[in-house]
Formats: structure tokens, C-alpha cells, sequence
């Protein structure tokens, strides 16, 4: 029998129409398609580092939708997990860059189909066998159904001694209060091993701190063992509880140390700003080896 994938990333998968020209969008004279959105990022990542998982999704039946479903599979991530939806439209996300670079995204379209993602089609034979659920889902975790069905998931992965990687990636804008967002934030951590997290992504939290090591406490207080935070241009850390089972995702899956772990990410997001759209950036893990070598 041949085996399956370890991991199993849930979340959205989107449209990016990336600017011809720096600046803000009223001064943009035209766009170019990309498909994007952080699940689909991370899955596709994963398959380039020879780590292709399970990818649970929802997509819109439409144009957009078929392109997405082609850009999954030409990269090595099966659409077995991907609902089609006949009923919701695509997400499409206009971005602008400023002169620094920095990314600004406008979300364009209202109960669109990422916002209904079925837990339901991953079995109780298919989590006994993961190693890893991985949530990165900024904008299906603001759609009430798809929020429900990620909470289920993260249970029924726990249920399974099956571990949970959360990566907040908050899209504030996309919620429809702050009560709900800080209340899921606590229930997803609350079910997390491993928490990826940017200072940015907590700010204004009840768990923004002002030193990088306070916040990964209190990180840890809300449910993870491990916290790896991400600051930018300042680098990043990791942080390990003792109740760590040792040894981000492909880093972890081969079993290596936190800090070779950390060191393997950081090579990844470096190679990914080195072209446009995350997903044609995304590098290989030679590509990984030949920069860190090169360091």
C-alpha cells in the first residue's frame, strides 16, 4: 500500500490580481491573475518540499474555480478534500504595494465559497493515519460555517492523537466583530500544538506583549507547546515548552531539531520574496540548501 500524506491544510484558496506598478489601487492601470490564499500557499509549499499533503478547501464551481482546482494539482496537491460549490462565488483579492513593498489586500465579494468548507468529507480512517491538521485560514475562519467546520476538524484531529498547527494570519477586516474574532482565536489555539505567529497578527490581542518571549508565553498559556513568531525584517524565534514532543511543518515532519526547523522556514520565506505571487516563489528544498550553504 502505497502511503498517504502526513498533513492535511485547511483553509482558502483565492484569486490574487497582482498590480502592474507599485502604489495604492486608483493608481493601478491593470492587474495580473495569480492563484492565491494562505492554505493553498502552504499546501503547494509542502509539495515543493516533497512533503505534498491533503488540502481541504472549497471552491467555486465557476472559471475561477477551475483554475484553482488546475493550479492545486499541476503542483502536486490532489483536489481529492476540494468541495466544487455551485452556489458561492470566488474570493478575489485586489493587492497594492507601497514604495517599500509592503502588501496591502482589498477583498472584493460577500459569502463566497471559501466560506463553506465540509469537514465532513475528511474521515475518521483518513485522521487515524495524519500526522499533522495545518490551519492557515484568515478568510474562511471569518465565515461562520467554515469556522464551524475547521473547530470540528481540530477536535476530531485531537481525538486521533493526530497534531494541530495553527497559524492565525489574522485578517481583521474580515470579521464581523472583535468578539467573535477573539473568541475563535482562543478556541483554535485552545485545540493547537504548534502556533506560527507574527507580532502583527496579535497586536491589539489580549495576547500582545511587549517583548517577542512574553507574547510567546502567553501564546503558550492559551494552548500550544510551541510557538515559532515571526517579526519581519527582526527575524524570527522559537519558543518550546517542556512538554514539547521535540523537533515548521516539512522541518518537523523529518523530525529535526527546533532550531533547524527554524532555520529551514526562515530560507523559505526569504526564497519567497524573490518573485511575484507566493505561490510561483514558493522554492524547492534545493533551492533552500543552496542558500543557506551560500550564507
Amino acid at each position: 500500500m502505497t502511503q498517504g500524506p502526513e498533513v492535511l491544510v485547511a483553509g482558502e484558496t483565492l484569486i490574487d490580481f497582482l498590480p502592474s506598478e507599485p502604489g495604492p489601487l486608483s493608481a493601478v492601470e491593470s492587474f495580473s491573475r495569480r492563484a492565491g490564499g494562505a492554505a493553498a500557499n502552504v499546501a503547494i509549499c509542502l509539495s515543493k518540499l516533497d512533503a505534498a499533503p491533503f488540502f481541504l478547501s472549497n471552491v467555486s464551481a465557476d472559471g475561477f474555480g477551475d483554475f484553482l482546482i488546475e493550479t492545486l494539482e499541476s503542483n502536486g496537491v490532489s483536489a481529492q478534500l476540494v468541495t466544487r460549490d455551485r452556489h458561492h462565488e470566488t474570493t478575489l483579492a485586489f493587492v497594492s504595494h507601497d514604495a517599500a513593498g509592503d502588501r496591502t489586500f482589498t477583498f472584493h465579494g460577500t459569502d463566497t465559497a471559501d466560506g463553506y468548507l465540509e469537514a465532513s468529507v475528511v474521515s475518521e480512517a483518513m485522521l487515524e493515519e495524519l500526522s499533522w491538521v495545518c490551519v492557515d485560514a484568515p478568510v474562511a475562519l471569518a465565515a461562520p460555517n467554515s469556522r464551524e467546520a475547521i473547530v470540528d476538524l481540530c477536535e476530531r484531529a485531537r481525538e486521533h492523537d493526530c497534531s494541530v498547527a495553527f497559524d492565525p494570519n489574522t485578517r481583521r477586516d474580515q470579521w464581523s466583530d472583535e468578539e467573535t474574532f477573539l473568541e475563535s482565536l482562543d478556541r483554535l489555539l485552545s485545540l493547537t500544538d504548534v502556533c506560527k505567529a507574527s507580532t502583527e497578527d496579535l497586536r491589539g490581542t489580549p495576547l500582545a506583549a511587549e517583548s517577542v518571549g512574553e507574547l510567546a508565553r502567553n501564546v503558550q498559556e492559551a494552548g500550544p507547546h510551541t510557538v515559532f513568531v515571526t517579526e519581519g525584517a527582526g527575524g524570527a524565534s522559537v519558543y518550546s515548552a517542556e512538554r514539547a514532543p521535540g523537533g515548521v511543518l516539512a522541518a518537523l515532519l523529518a523530525e529535526e531539531d527546533l532550531g533547524e526547523a527554524l532555520g529551514f522556514a526562515t530560507g523559505v520565506a526569504a526564497l519567497t520574496t524573490t518573485e511575484a505571487g507566493a505561490i510561483d516563489a514558493l522554492p524547492d528544498r534545493a533551492a533552500v540548501r543552496t542558500l543557506r550553504e551560500s550564507a
